[in-house]
């Protein structure tokens, strides 16, 4: 993924992806006003994700998530869970995402988010939670959607922390929708 290109050429991942950004800028001859508002986040938030484990201590992850541009619509973008996932990753995914749904002609806006964490090294319970605290934390900031190296079981629990916060009294069924497994990582 991104990560392991930071360092091969001395840019950073979010360098990188602006690198390719401005080339296109150029072509097109946009005015640097734009130009500057295009590659610029719109909005950016980093939270503690403190979880209890199986055996019963807290452990406290981090996590991101990057509204790139809603110029086009409401924000679009998967979570990563990843052990190399930071700010200057989710920065550039969230930027590819802009361009992605731009150039499929998609109504949406780009945004991403990730959480610092190797989901192997978890239990289904602690991913259940680590999944839920991360979307109750980021909740009023934007909606997330299931993305890289999650699995297809965190999109309902996603659905699921955000329905309860919004009616607790609501019943809620918990499972993915139809080829969701299939989709989630075929873009």
């Amino acid at each position: 993924m991104l990560t392991t290109l930071a360092g091969k050429n001395g840019l950073t991942p979010y360098e990188e992806v602006n690198l390719f950004f401005d080339q296109a800028a150029e072509r097109l001859k946009l005015p640097d006003g734009l130009r500057e508002m295009l590659r610029r986040p719109w909005r950016e938030l980093r939270v503690q994700v403190p979880v209890r484990m199986d055996d019963g201590n807290i452990k406290v992850f981090t996590g991101y998530r990057v509204q790139h541009n809603g110029a086009r619509g409401p924000y679009k973008g998967g979570v990563r869970y990843h052990p190399l996932a930071d700010q200057e990753e989710v920065r550039a995914l969230a930027s590819l995402m802009t361009w992605k749904n731009a150039l499929m002609d998609l109504p949406y806006g780009g945004a991403k988010g990730g959480v610092q964490v190797d989901p192997a090294q978890l239990s289904t319970s602690e991913l259940n939670r680590l999944t839920r605290r991360y979307t109750s934390s980021e909740r009023k900031f934007d909606s997330s959607w299931e993305g890289t190296r999650s699995r297809a079981r965190t999109s309902p629990w996603m659905r699921k922390t955000r329905r309860m916060s919004v009616n607790p009294s609501q019943k809620t069924r918990v499972d993915g929708a139809d080829g969701e497994r299939r989709t989630t990582r075929t873009g």
